[in-house]
């Protein structure tokens, strides 16, 4: 998994790519923590993941909780298909705030 990683008007966005598995998920989890422990909005851009397993939805989960605790936003954007379908099929879909693109997920959060 490839990570890449910057920040617009005091949010973060992460645009991953690849497997994030159980390799891979304690890399993105540590990256997420670091910045929702703090307070930033945090966008996840899920276009070019390929393939996640349940470490990495966890990792995902903890980072929307610990932003929900610090009152700063989370949101996935621009969702692979087989991503979607893991969210889905864990009924995540309906919890975590999801956009089309990265941008509407920026503009949601500057709203």
């Amino acid at each position: 998994m490839k990570i890449e990683t910057k920040e617009v008007n005091d949010i973060v966005i992460f645009e991953l790519d690849g497997e994030v598995d159980l390799e891979t998920s304690p890399t993105l989890r540590k990256n997420l923590l670091k910045h929702v422990n703090v307070g930033k909005s945090v966008i996840v851009g899920m276009n070019g993941v390929a393939y996640i397993d349940s470490s990495g939805i966890a990792s995902l989960v903890e980072a929307y909780q610990t932003s929900r605790r610090n009152s700063s936003g989370f949101v996935l954007a621009a969702i692979s298909d087989s991503a979607m379908r893991v969210l889905q099929l864990a009924r995540l879909d309906k919890v975590f705030t999801i956009q089309a693109t990265i941008d509407d997920a920026v503009r949601s959060l500057n709203s």
